[in-house]
């Protein structure tokens, strides 16, 4: 019976890659958004400087002047429609003018 042979060192391994961030789902030249968001299939991004919530519903996205709102966050409601929270209180999209 021949001896064991014995181990060959462990070679050592290749650093980590970092991960690659996500891509912006919105328009590059609106910048960073002030706050963006989701949940249950609705996604939300506020540009302040452009008066701009750009707010992405199973896939369709739409624009709003969000006006002289400063969106912070949303709530949503099981089934209800989306609610975002301003300085001055809870805006509905149905009080925000489409823009595209």
């Amino acid at each position: 019976m021949e001896p064991m042979k014995p181990m060959e060192p462990m070679k050592p391994m290749e650093p980590m890659k970092p991960m690659k961030g996500a891509e912006p789902w919105w328009p590059k030249d609106l910048g960073q958004p002030a706050s963006s968001g989701g949940q249950n299939g609705l996604r939300y991004a506020f540009f302040p400087e452009a008066h701009r919530l750009l707010v992405e519903t199973d896939g369709t996205l739409k624009t709003y002047d969000s006006g002289d709102h400063r969106i912070s966050g949303v709530q949503q409601a099981s089934g209800g429609a989306p609610r975002f929270t301003s300085q001055s209180g809870d805006v509905s999209l149905d009080d925000l003018k489409v823009v595209s």
